[in-house]
């Protein structure tokens, strides 16, 4: 299925049926009262979050998700049937913005939310509603409520624990392969990732947790360049950050440059994604002259830890993990005493 994380829709709740002008007409009762009935509710329209949705695929060949109409009244005091509710179910971490406004109606960020999106409209009321001592025969009722028409945009913005972020052709991909079951595509060419690829890690010690692999970021992301624009917003909701490095790309005249690169683009976007927590991975130090370049950069950044890999044959990796680990545990324990 291909992967779509973005989409505009059109949704209307369902209209009131019409209340009914009826008269009660039965044998030996030649001026029987009014008995129309009333018209039913227009239904609803919800949406639902649901760990089953993984795109907004379904979203891309209908544009318009209508509620059913509330039937009206009958004769008789008869109310009319209620419109059926339209559930419209979306993948968790979906954000709904209205389209014409650019307010956020709802984030979905956990599975199971629902959010009453157009209410249907209310049925209207029949003759008999109006019957009172001084008018006792009202030729008239009312017309059903319409309902409510929406235009609205849904972001997906994907739940990960952890979020493998770099410059493109730095390894992200590769690394994803190797502490997982997961098998992306890998090409020695940039942005050989075109979409987020999501798979579970499972560690010796600790729990699984969930890592996104994120297509390749560039200088001017933030603005619409390369492919970064369309995947900034995935590493919002990420908890800890792997920011990968080429070990064989490093200028050794300014051998952050990479790294002050990609995250100038995460502050533009975002400045709270200044305080996610971060590993700088160098990668590929399995290359001639890995370890060389590996010490510039060491040198020139100095106040952070350095954790050197080689997603290819494995070196470093488990000591990789367990620092994820331990700082998604940690992440955790700030949850449970900062829950707001």
């Amino acid at each position: 299925m291909k992967f779509i994380d973005e989409a505009v829709i059109t949704v209307a709740s369902g209209r009131g049926g019409s209340g009914c002008i009826s008269f009660r007409r039965e044998k030996f009762i030649p001026k029987g009262g009014p008995d129309g009935g009333n018209g039913g509710k227009g239904g609803d329209v919800i949406l639902r979050s649901s760990s089953q949705k993984r795109t907004l695929y379904d979203f891309t060949h209908r544009e318009l998700f209508k509620a059913e109409n509330g039937a009206g009244g009958q004769g008789n005091l008869k109310t009319g049937r209620d419109g059926a509710d339209l559930v419209i179910e979306i993948p968790s971490g979906t954000v709904v913005i209205n389209a014409e406004t650019g307010d956020v109606i709802h984030d979905f960020a956990d599975s199971d939310e629902t959010c009453l999106l157009a209410a249907g409209g209310r049925g209207g009321k029949g003759n008999a509603h109006f019957k009172t001592s001084t008018h006792q025969t009202p030729r008239f009722s009312q017309p059903g409520e319409a309902g409510l028409t929406l235009r609205i945009r849904l972001v997906l913005k994907l739940i990960a624990d952890v979020g493998i972020i770099g410059l493109p052709n730095a390894g992200k991909s590769t690394l994803l392969t190797a502490i997982s079951s997961a098998k992306p595509k890998i090409g020695n060419y940039p942005f050989t990732t075109l979409t987020p690829n999501l798979a579970v890690v499972y560690p010796r010690k600790g729990e699984p947790f969930i890592a996104a692999d994120i297509p390749g970021l560039i200088e001017g992301a933030h603005h619409g360049v390369g492919l970064g624009i369309q995947f900034l917003k995935h590493i919002e909701r990420t908890r800890v950050l792997i920011h990968m490095i080429d070990v064989s790309t490093i200028d050794s005249d300014n051998p952050l440059r990479e790294y002050k690169t990609v995250n100038a683009e995460l502050i533009q976007y975002n400045p709270c994604l200044r305080e996610k927590p971060q590993i700088v991975v160098l990668n590929k130090m399995d290359q001639p002259g890995g370890e060389t370049t590996a010490e510039l950069f060491r040198n020139a950044i100095r106040s952070k830890s350095i954790y050197e890999i080689s997603a290819i044959t494995g070196q470093g990796l488990d000591r990789l993990i367990t620092q994820v680990v331990n700082l998604l545990d940690t992440a955790d324990d700030n949850r449970e005493k900062n829950p707001f």
